[in-house]
């Protein structure tokens, strides 16, 4: 069933009702998925970011912010308001144009990747059908931008922040391409829609959590890695780099490595719980849920109540992971250069290959078991 297919085909029909030509229907139409998506990733952003202030605050045993709105609400909305004015400095023997271009090229892959991220069956902008590979490499472009800034900034700090993001996004990678590649061999299908729909019917037993534990794992730790999140910020350690690539930088330029770093946590968590946790699939199988309430699936309201689940489902698996990895940056320490190098290249590589290769063992050997 193709995503969003059909929401699209309504809405152009109901344009043309009202007298529009068909291609100026389309157009209006066009635009419209782009920005409900920068809208959504940026509110999740905003949430996000507030719990980040919350959570790391109860870690802390303090309160957070309190007095910016009802439980501090508005905080992030502060934080972007402040950013926004403040002054643009661009350092006087800076590159100004790779200057400005480094913190572009370093959010926009992050929100076209939203275009493969499914939150029901009928709510994605546009099911690809190489859609976790083109993620993989959208994301392999935002270090690109990094390393540009850091080069840019006429700067040691950021210069050595630059490169170790370089560093740590290809030793990352790999890893990540690979565990997703055992998935993609279970579902055969590299569609981010496809992958839920092999893990329906079961409920959580049938997650792919359960057949990928491994893949699973590395997964998570290659998206951390990916997303510089602590114990990987190696690229912006305030203790070594003085915010690494960052330290140059002020106001709107700022904001948008700010608003990367975020979009991109909420996307690898939304992505794990698309490929390992069932996407918008509910725990207990809905057909399941319909015959104790002795209701039809063909029922219009069950369907409404269905999507909402799928929405809700998708959104809190994915801030269950959030919230994990905002609890390890307080609970986990920050690893050395070395270190980090070290697990990417000689732990998480060999095992995401042996990994791999044991899923196309056992999928030849288990067809029914694992996706055959």
């Amino acid at each position: 069933m193709n995503s969003g297919i059909d929401v699209q085909e309504i809405f152009v029909r109901s344009l043309v009702d009202l007298g529009l030509p068909p291609g100026a229907a389309k157009a209006i139409w066009m635009p419209l998925p782009m920005l409900l998506m920068i809208i959504g990733a940026t509110v999740g952003v905003l949430v996000t970011v507030w719990l980040e202030r919350k959570i790391s605050a109860a870690a802390q045993q303090r309160i957070g912010p309190e007095y910016i709105g009802p439980l501090g609400v508005l905080a992030p909305v502060a934080d972007g308001l402040k950013l926004i004015f403040k002054e643009d400095v661009v350092p006087a023997r800076s590159d100004p144009f790779l200057f400005t271009l480094g913190p572009v090229i370093v959010v926009i892959p992050v929100f076209l990747s939203y275009m493969i991220v499914p939150f029901g069956q009928n709510l994605v902008v546009t099911n690809v059908g190489m859609g976790v590979f083109l993620w993989i490499a959208l994301s392999s472009v935002a270090p690109i931008g990094l390393l540009m800034s850091g080069y840019a900034s006429n700067n040691k700090y950021s210069l050595l922040g630059g490169l170790r993001a370089a560093a740590q996004s290809i030793s990352y990678e790999i890893p990540l391409a690979l565990s997703v590649l055992a998935i993609a061999m279970m579902s055969n299908s590299l569609s981010t829609v496809d992958i839920v729909n092999q893990q329906s019917g079961y409920g959580v037993l049938g997650w792919n959590v359960w057949r990928q534990p491994v893949g699973f794992i590395i997964f998570w730790i290659a998206a951390l890695a990916e997303c510089e999140r602590i114990p990987f910020d190696l690229p912006e350690a305030e203790e070594e780099l003085v915010a690494g690539y960052q330290t140059e930088y002020s106001g709107m330029k700022f904001a948008l490595f700010y608003l990367g770093a975020y979009v991109n946590l909420v996307l690898s968590a939304l992505l794990v719980a698309v490929l390992y946790l069932g996407g918008w699939e509910f725990p207990i199988p809905l057909d399941i849920v319909a015959n104790w309430l002795g209701v039809s699936e063909a029922n219009p309201i069950f369907q409404i109540v269905t999507a909402s689940l799928g929405i809700t489902m998708t959104l809190l698996k994915a801030y269950f992971l959030v919230f994990l990895a905002i609890l390890m940056r307080w609970t986990v320490p920050r690893v050395r250069i070395d270190q980090l190098l070290d697990l990417g290249w000689k732990f998480l590589l060999p095992i995401s290959l042996v990994n791999l290769l044991l899923t196309a063992g056992l999928k030849l050997a288990f067809p029914a078991a694992f996706g055959g």
